[in-house]
């Protein structure tokens, strides 16, 4: 039997046709698109935010002042060793006992010798008052209260003292039967247990050299000293109107020649105080003169303080001065703003096609006193035809004027707010709060004014 013949088949396999997947499609767009917005997100300069806050800027001058007053020495009329009736720094009235001297020291109790004063009731029962009512009323923007509530604890200790004093020098003149001669005040006044050899100084008087500390020597008198015949045994200050003289620099007495009174603030118990102001012209030197007509018992034992002259003391909006920019407006009389007919926006009549009257809205961003408002150019095209309404009066938008303001970005986009500078100091301005179309408090602005443009999209 015959073989059968084999035939071989030769197989060839084809690759099949792959369908594409829309779902993996849209995945690489979306990654694609996210990697692009990392990168512009990094790359891109970020907006910097900064929230408003109420806020101040003080402008003032420190100065080392030259006190000159109406005092007067009063000489001790025996030698011998000296006691005093009243306190330091207290009033005495013409005829009051101020001193004694006696041929030998004086001798005190313990307690008298300890400084203890004793308060009455009454005088407790205020102090404690006082003091209820500082610790319940603080507020850390006025710290002068607690130099206000020093000095009333100390006159009622002073006054107390006085009180204790005069009663115990009377309890010894009449315990020791020694030689004592009572000397009486001449004049109303407050005592001042010192002296320097500046009591004489006038606004005429004084020199240059009267400002150097360095030179400066004081005397200060005390309980049992001894003292020599016309010399000095106090000194009375007759008046409340006193003096402090300030050293200027020619450029600055300039600046401030035209000021009439000033407020300043006296380092000594940071109590702030309104003064005449003047200039004292000597040779080639120039000085100020502040004039005060009260609070002299509080610096009665100084011929020294340092004072500062509050030129500017303005509290309102604080921004930064980079937020600042200025952008151009037309301004147009307030008779030319209506509202839409189905709407309550704002906007000017326009003429349109043909010398139709159009409605167009725009944003007020100023008003003024004299009724004119500011539109921005960026709403309303230079050469627009503006139709009074009511009215066949016209105007053509052309000349603009510059506006200072800050980029608003609470909506997340710029918009422009005009703003009124009260105040400025080398890194902020303090401008007005509650204007109609300006800031308020803890609105949010672009820290760096010239890196937004108006309804840019910020975040």
């Amino acid at each position: 039997m015959r073989a059968k013949k084999i035939t071989s088949i030769n197989i060839k396999q084809y690759k099949r046709k792959r369908e594409m997947n829309i779902g993996v499609f849209i995945f690489a767009i979306v990654f694609i698109y996210l990697i692009i917005t990392v990168i512009m997100y990094a790359t891109q300069d970020r907006v910097s935010i900064y929230e408003v806050r109420e806020g101040s800027i003080l402008n003032d001058h420190s100065y080392n002042g030259l006190v000159i007053r109406d005092e007067t020495v009063v000489n001790a009329e025996e030698s011998g060793y000296i006691n005093y009736c009243q306190g330091e720094s207290s009033k005495v009235k013409s005829g009051a006992n101020v001193y004694v001297v006696s041929s030998k020291k004086m001798s005190y109790d313990d307690k008298a010798k300890e400084g203890a004063v004793p308060l009455s009731q009454e005088q407790q029962d205020t102090l404690r008052i006082k003091t209820q009512n500082f610790n319940e009323n603080f507020n850390t923007q006025k710290f002068s209260s607690v130099y206000s509530l020093k000095n009333e604890i100390a006159n009622a200790f002073l006054f107390a003292s006085n009180q204790t004093q005069t009663s115990r020098i009377e309890e010894m003149i009449a315990d020791s039967g020694s030689d004592v001669n009572i000397y009486r005040a001449p004049q109303d006044g407050i005592l001042v247990l010192d002296s320097d050899g500046y009591e004489s100084l006038t606004a005429d008087s004084f020199q240059k050299k009267d400002f150097d500390k360095s030179s400066y020597k004081k005397v200060s008198l005390e309980d049992n000293m001894k003292v020599e015949k016309d010399k000095p045994a106090y000194k009375l200050i007759a008046s409340e109107d006193w003096s402090v003289l300030i050293e200027l620099d020619e450029d600055t007495a300039k600046k401030l020649s035209d000021l009439s009174y000033v407020k300043t603030r006296i380092d000594k118990d940071s109590e702030s105080i309104w003064a005449d102001f003047s200039i004292v012209k000597k040779g080639a030197e120039y000085y100020g003169k502040l004039d005060y007509d009260n609070s002299m018992i509080r610096y009665a034992d100084d011929r020294f303080l340092n004072v500062e002259l509050i030129l500017e003391d303005e509290r309102g909006l604080k921004i930064p001065r980079s937020s600042v920019v200025e952008q151009e407006f037309y301004v147009v009389p307030q008779e030319y703003i209506t509202s839409g007919g189905n709407s309550s926006s704002s906007g000017v009549m326009v003429r349109g096609k043909g010398g139709t009257a159009v409605f167009q809205t725009a944003d007020i961003y100023k008003s003024t006193k004299d009724k004119k408002v500011y539109l921005s150019p960026l709403e309303i095209k230079a050469g627009t035809v503006l139709i009074k309404p009511e009215s066949s009066e016209t105007m053509e938008l052309s000349e603009t004027k510059a506006l200072k303001g800050v980029y608003n970005i609470n909506k997340g986009y710029a918009v422009f707010r005009q703003v009124t500078i009260l105040a400025e100091s080398d890194e902020y301005y303090i401008v007005q709060e509650g204007d109609p179309y300006g800031l308020y408090n803890y609105d949010h602005i672009a820290q760096e004014g010239n890196s937004v443009r108006a309804d840019e999209v910020v975040f």
